[in-house]
């Protein structure tokens, strides 16, 4: 015999996913890379180095926030 919490639990998921297919929406999957490992923080430390000490820093900041969006604050 099946077990119940098991049929249970695909049967909300696929309402889930019908739902917001329904809204318009649609599933999207991807990886991104691991933010915690020393290998990325060392590389984003490296560049963000090479940043602060560009020439064009201020124009490339105002750039970003000009064209970031924070949503309602």
């Amino acid at each position: 015999m099946p077990d119940q919490t098991m049929t249970d639990g695909v049967d909300k998921h696929r309402r889930y996913r019908m739902n917001q297919k329904a809204k318009g929406r649609r599933l999207l999957r991807m990886w991104v890379p691991d933010t915690r490992t020393p290998e990325f923080i060392a590389e984003a430390e490296r560049q963000a180095l090479l940043s602060r000490d560009a020439a064009d820093e201020d124009e490339v900041m105002a750039f970003i926030e000009a064209v970031t969006d924070y949503g309602e604050e």
